[in-house]
């Protein structure tokens, strides 16, 4: 038996991604562990945010709810996800995660296969505007 190290990554280690709304942090991936596999994240998302509608051409997406009440639009039907509540999202389903509740929502989220190319592996079907500066959340303008 070969001792192999085994990484723990924190939180706070992962930067945030705002680009598509809420705050997505992926903790452990290909880049951050070496996983071969697929990869998990945590969603913080406030109160009346969102996660823009895409979807998944190669991965099925699971979402585990920690905390809050939410509603994850499936292919432009709602369906409601509360704390202790998971959720598996089909390969190629549009989806949209929205907090509906009054307190931040956190949700695990975790994704395989891994797509072998990077246009398998997320496609966005909306965009996010800035409620501070109205722009497109990620647009440099």
């Amino acid at each position: 038996m070969t001792a192999q190290p085994v990484p723990v990554v924190s939180l706070d280690a992962a930067p945030p991604n705002r680009r598509r709304g809420g705050d997505l942090r992926t903790l452990l991936s290909p880049k951050t562990v070496g996983a071969t596999s697929g990869f998990l994240g945590v969603a913080i998302i406030e109160p009346g945010e969102y996660v823009a509608e895409h979807y998944h051409p190669y991965s099925e997406e699971f979402l585990y709810v920690v905390r809050g009440d939410l509603v994850v639009d499936l292919d432009g039907t709602p369906r409601e996800l509360h704390a202790d509540q998971g959720l598996m999202v089909p390969i190629g389903m549009r989806h949209r995660v929205r907090n509906t509740g009054a307190v931040q929502a956190r949700i695990v989220f975790h994704l395989s296969p891994l797509a072998p190319r990077p246009e398998l592996g997320h496609v966005d079907t909306e965009t996010v505007e800035s409620p501070a500066t109205g722009t497109l959340a990620g647009d440099s303008r």
